[in-house]
């Protein structure tokens, strides 16, 4: 038994034919089909495709469904608003198989889902962008406190001056620059928007909600102060009080006494 089998094998690895005659051809035959037969493991290159006009509601894991009745899909990445996290209506999706992908666009582009005509292309490798997919395994989490909601926020006075102040450094940081590039360019921004501080009245108190006049004794001699300074600039010369001369008393009242 053990010297059938030992003969046998180098027979079968051989691949020996039944006519001698035939023997040089039968190896070239077998040869060529050994060339031509694929390998079990060769790297197949992966292929990614864009899709656009995405409807609403057909997320990561839809996209992800629906595509994988194609071939096996890799990666799926579909942008998103990083204010609100609601989908901007476009997507990338990798499958394993270029091949795959190019029939993948040629067969859904301008296909009517959801009302939505979609539309699909092909993405040469050279053209794609190796950051492309990062971050696309992690699960997407709505964001608990979007941008939206915290600049609409309600503000105390100090939070309003703050933002304020923000927003005007800005603009002003940005007519310097236009300025240094030559750039001639006149806008109202932030600036006009800010109400212009009041001058405070006299009559009306400082520090204080209410706009009851106040008599204090300082206020008064600040009007006082006030006045005599408009009276010297509009008068250029000296002023002179005369005084007035007293009555005179007359002889007759004197003479109707004596007597």
């Amino acid at each position: 038994m053990t010297e059938s089998n030992s003969t046998s094998a180098p027979a079968g690895k051989n691949l020996l034919s039944l006519d001698p005659a035939q023997e040089t051809e039968f190896r070239k035959k077998v040869q060529e089909v050994k060339k031509k037969r694929p390998k079990k493991y060769e790297k197949l290159t992966p292929g990614v495709i864009y899709l656009g006009h995405i409807p609403q509601g057909f997320f990561e894991p839809q996209i992800r469904i629906y595509f994988s009745q194609f071939g096996s899909v890799r990666r799926v990445r579909l942008s998103r608003s990083k204010k609100t996290g609601r989908s901007k209506g476009y997507a990338f999706v990798e499958f394993e198989c270029d091949e795959v992908a190019k029939i993948v666009a040629d067969t859904m582009n301008n296909y009517l889902l959801a009302e939505r005509l979609l539309k699909c292309c092909f993405i040469p490798p050279e053209k794609v962008n190796p950051k492309l997919f990062i971050g696309s395994q992690t699960q997407f989490k709505k964001p608990s406190f979007p941008a939206v909601k915290r600049y609409n926020k309600k503000r105390s006075v100090q939070e309003r001056r703050k933002m304020t102040s923000k927003l005007l450094h800005k603009e002003t940081h940005l007519r310097k620059r236009l300025a240094q590039k030559g750039i001639d360019y006149d806008f109202p921004g932030f600036a006009a928007q800010v109400p212009k501080k009041k001058a405070a009245d006299m009559n009306t108190s400082v520090g204080s909600q209410d706009l009851t006049p106040v008599c204090t004794p300082t206020v008064i001699e600040r009007r006082k102060s006030m006045k005599i300074e408009e009276g010297e600039e509009d008068s250029d010369t000296e002023i002179v009080i005369k005084a007035t001369p007293a009555p005179k008393k007359s002889k007759n009242k004197k003479k109707a006494k004596s007597s």
